[in-house]
């Protein structure tokens, strides 16, 4: 199995520190909103990574954590009127209900940085004691970039051509021995949640955060640390300096990271209004059509969004959800049991196809390409099979069909079909919750109906509802 490797720039054999095991962190979402399609982007490629090393027979601890304190959160908090971590505890169900309905599986664990914030300052008590970190006047420590010799060997960065940009809050120049050092600890603004510290009452850094969880979770050293190529820098790069400056060992072997998601071949953005939240997806498609979406394309390449390529998947994923409904109805209605010397041939030719897919998946995770196999099993299966065909056969290439299709997270069993009455009673019941203001299991329902295929729309006029 090959991986492109961002610290070296090219394609490496997969080798995991530990015989049949591997250690791999994700960098998960800041908690302060709906997750929007770019999140979910890296959510889709890293589960179906997961799944193909599983498939592969490793044993994969997967960790993917929660920022759950950050300046958004806060800002959303103020707005609202409410605490920090109400706002966080919130929008980490929604984000967990949106995952379930993509078929992201739930990580091994999901760490919360507020959590972990014992581990942090032990990080950075252990970083200033090597030299590698100090305090400021006013209770920040900071990190010495240039301190760290190889800081700029994951984003191929010049140090000396960088300029100081980083996600934290800016402060005066003065305050640090060099334009570049990055914050590992921040004091605390009148209203902002706080944690104490030796040097002041503050909250850490973005950065620190996700290195305390990786090595509490997985260890010193792991195997794969994966996230969007917009993590790159400088959270990746700072990464790596405050974990090897700290540990004194490679923090991570293989670094991997998916390409941008652009809508209508631009940036995804408020201003310009084309910026969608996973849960708006989710009211005119099954979120299905989302994952094979993001799948159609090898994850390392710049995505672009438009409802003209939804639709393309969405026709395309029925394809092959029709042809596993045709084998299940063959299979219901077989003559024979056991399967025919020439049916024998037929299923020893189909391996070719799971050949086909994992010779793709191998190459650096290219779900282009074991897509592609996936419809010539399809094809295949289509022209060989009929009314005469025996429950095995049957039974094994949908079995064949459904181990692939569950490598990529993709499901085969359609819904049941719902009766109009049925319908129009559980719309009744959503129209009620929301009245009652229990918009948890107004958002259920709706829920349960797009599960079966049933689209809804808010109109003036009412709800509206259609069959997808």
């Amino acid at each position: 199995m090959k991986v492109y490797n961002t610290l070296s720039r090219k394609k490496e054999d997969f080798q995991p520190l530990e015989e049949g095991k591997v250690k791999m962190y994700v960098c998960g979402p800041t908690v302060y909103n709906f997750i929007h399609i770019g999140n979910a982007r890296p959510m889709i490629v890293f589960d179906t990574v997961r799944r193909y090393m599983e498939y592969k027979g490793y044993e994969v601890n997967y960790v993917s954590n929660f920022t759950d304190v950050d300046d958004k959160i806060i800002k959303k908090a103020v707005e609202e009127g409410v605490s920090a971590q109400e706002i966080s505890s919130r929008y980490i169900e929604e984000c967990k209900k949106d995952m379930a309905d993509m078929n992201v599986k739930p990580a091994t664990l999901h760490p919360l940085a507020t959590q972990e914030i014992d581990g942090m300052l032990e990080m950075i008590s252990t970083l200033i004691d090597k030299g590698f970190a100090y305090p400021a006047k006013d209770g920040t420590v900071y990190f010495r970039t240039r301190k760290f010799e190889e800081y700029g060997k994951l984003s191929h960065k010049n140090l000396d051509d960088l300029q100081a940009g980083h996600r934290e809050i800016k402060v005066t120049g003065e305050e640090k021995e060099d334009a570049l050092d990055f914050v590992l600890w921040k004091p605390k603004k009148e209203g902002e949640p706080y944690w104490e510290s030796p040097w002041c009452q503050g909250r850490p850094g973005w950065h620190i955060e996700c290195s305390v969880m990786a090595k509490k979770y997985l260890g010193e050293e792991i195997d794969i640390h994966a996230g969007g190529e917009d993590l790159i820098f400088p959270h990746h790069e700072n990464e790596i300096a405050q974990s090897e400056a700290c540990n004194g060992k490679i923090f991570s072997k293989y670094w991997l990271h998916n390409g941008f998601l652009n809508i209508d071949n631009k940036k995804m953005s408020k201003s310009l209004g084309n910026f969608f939240t996973v849960r708006e997806i989710s009211e005119k498609y099954d979120l299905q059509v989302l994952r094979f979406f993001m799948l159609s394309a090898h994850y390392r390449s710049p995505l672009n969004f438009s409802a003209e390529l939804m639709e393309a998947a969405k026709s395309s994923l029925e394809r092959i959800v029709n042809a596993a409904e045709n084998l299940k109805h063959l299979k219901k209605n077989a003559k024979h049991e056991g399967m025919t010397a020439e049916e024998e041939e037929i299923w020893n030719g189909s391996g070719a196809f799971v050949e086909k897919f994992e010779k793709a998946m191998d190459d650096d995770f290219n779900t282009a390409d074991a897509i592609a196999s996936i419809f010539e099993l399809v094809k295949y299966s289509n022209t060989r099979v009929n009314e005469e065909t025996s429950v095995e056969l049957l039974e094994r290439l949908y079995n064949r069909l459904g181990q692939l299709c569950d490598i990529l997270g993709i499901i085969l069993e359609k819904n049941e079909e719902i009766l109009d009455e049925e319908i129009e009673n559980l719309i009744e019941e959503r129209q009620a919750a929301r009245k009652e203001r229990n918009f948890a299991r107004a958002d259920e329902i709706r829920g349960i109906l797009l599960n079966k295929g049933i689209v809804l729309e808010d109109t003036r006029e009412g709800v509206k509802w259609k069959r997808a």
